[in-house]
C-alpha cells in the first residue's frame, strides 16, 4: 500500500502530525486528558515553481520543519511550565523566541557538526597533504561526534520519554501505511522504525557531508570554514532528495541505503506504551481521516481486482 504523506515528530508528552496544510500537536496534560491543537500553515512548495525544485525544496523544507519544530515543542512545553499555565498568553509572545530558539539552533548545528571537525582536522594539515585523505578524517570526527551526541541524549531521562513518543509516532504511521486500522492494538504492533525519520536524515546529512568535503581541498582555515557554512543548504538539499527516495520506493537500492539511518533510529527511538499510542493516533485523526482512506483503498483493490478476473 502507498504511504499517506504523513510526517510528524515527537514533542513534550506528545505529538505533531503534519499533512498537506495542516499540522496537529497532540499533548497528554498533567491531568491525563489530551489535548488537540490543529494549525494551518502554507508549505514553501505552494508558493512557486522554484521553491519546488529538486535539492532547493530541501532546503525550505528542512528550515519550515525547524520552526514548526520548535513551535510545537515550545507549545507542548507550556503546559508543563509552572511558571506560566496561561497558554494563550505565552503563545503571542513566543514570536521573537521563536526566532532566536531556530536561529541558536541552526548556528550550535553547524559550529558542532560542521565547523569543530573541520578546525580539528586543520591541526594535521602538516602531517597529511591529501586532501580526501583530510576529508574522510573530518567526516569520521563529524559522525563520531553526531553518534555521540545522539547516545548521550538519550541516557537523559526526559529524553527517553520523548523518544518513547517518536517511536509511537513511527508506529502510527506504519501502522495506517501498512492498511491497518489505526487502533491503539495494531499501532503497538506496528515498526517503531521508519525510512523518512528525521534521524536518518541527519545522518544522511553526515554522510553526504563527507562525499562533499573530501572534494574541497583549501588549507586556509578561515576559507575552509566559511565553505563548510555556505555549503550546508547544498548538503541539506542533497539529503532530503536521498530521503525522498527512500521514503517513495522500496527497491533492493533504497532499502540498503536507509539502513545506517535506520540503525541510528534505535538510539532515537524506544518502544511506547499504549497511553502514547493513542496520543499518536489522535494527532493523525487532526490531520487525516485514516477511516475514509482506508474504505477507499478498499474500494479501489476491489475495483482492480474485479478487472482482473474480467479480463
Amino acid at each position: 500500500m502507498a504511504d499517506v504523506r504523513i510526517g510528524g515528530q515527537a514533542v513534550i508528552e506528545g505529538i505533531m502530525m503534519k499533512n498537506k496544510e495542516k499540522y496537529a500537536i497532540a499533548v497528554r496534560k498533567p491531568d491525563k486528558e489530551i489535548e488537540v491543537k490543529i494549525e494551518e500553515y502554507k508549505p514553501a512548495a505552494d508558493k512557486g515553481v522554484f521553491f519546488r525544485l529538486p535539492i532547493i525544496r530541501g532546503v525550505f523544507n528542512f528550515v519550515e520543519s525547524l520552526v514548526i519544530g520548535v513551535k510545537t515543542l515550545t507549545y507542548s512545553a507550556s503546559f508543563y511550565d509552572d511558571d506560566d499555565k496561561n497558554t494563550s498568553k505565552k503563545e503571542s509572545s513566543d514570536s521573537l523566541m521563536l526566532f532566536f530558539t531556530v536561529a541558536f539552533s541552526i548556528v550550535l548545528a553547524v559550529g558542532l557538526f560542521m565547523l569543530l571537525p573541520a578546525f580539528l582536522v586543520s591541526l594535521l594539515d602538516k602531517y597529511i597533504s591529501s586532501h580526501i585523505v583530510l576529508g574522510l578524517i573530518e567526516g569520521a570526527i563529524r559522525l563520531a561526534i553526531f553518534l555521540l551526541y545522539v547516545f548521550l541524549i538519550s541516557r537523559m531521562e526526559d529524553i527517553k520519554r520523548t523518544f518513547m513518543y517518536h517511536g509511537a509516532e513511527h508506529k502510527s504511521i506504519n501502522c495506517l501505511e501498512a492498511g491497518n486500522e489505526l487502533t491503539i492494538e495494531n499501532v503497538m504492533k506496528a515498526s517503531r522504525f521508519h525510512k523518512r525519520c528525521g534521524t536518518s536524515f541527519l545522518f544522511i546529512v553526515m554522510i553526504v557531508s563527507i562525499l562533499v568535503f573530501m572534494c574541497i581541498d583549501s588549507r586556509t582555515l578561515w576559507l575552509r570554514l566559511l565553505l563548510r557554512v555556505l555549503l550546508v543548504p547544498v548538503i541539506a538539499g542533497i539529503s532530503y532528495e536521498f530521503i525522498r527516495y527512500a521514503g517513495n520506493h522500496n527497491n533492493a537500492c533504497a532499502n540498503v541505503l536507509s539502513k545506517p539511518g535506520l540503525w541510528v533510529q534505535r538510539l532515537t527511538t524506544i518502544e511506547p506504551t499504549p497511553d502514547m499510542a493513542e496520543v499518536a493516533i489522535k494527532a493523525v485523526e487532526g490531520v487525516f481521516d485514516w477511516k475514509e482512506y482506508l474504505s477507499n483503498t478498499k474500494q479501489q483493490a476491489h475495483s482492480l481486482a474485479e478487472k482482473k478476473h474480467d479480463t
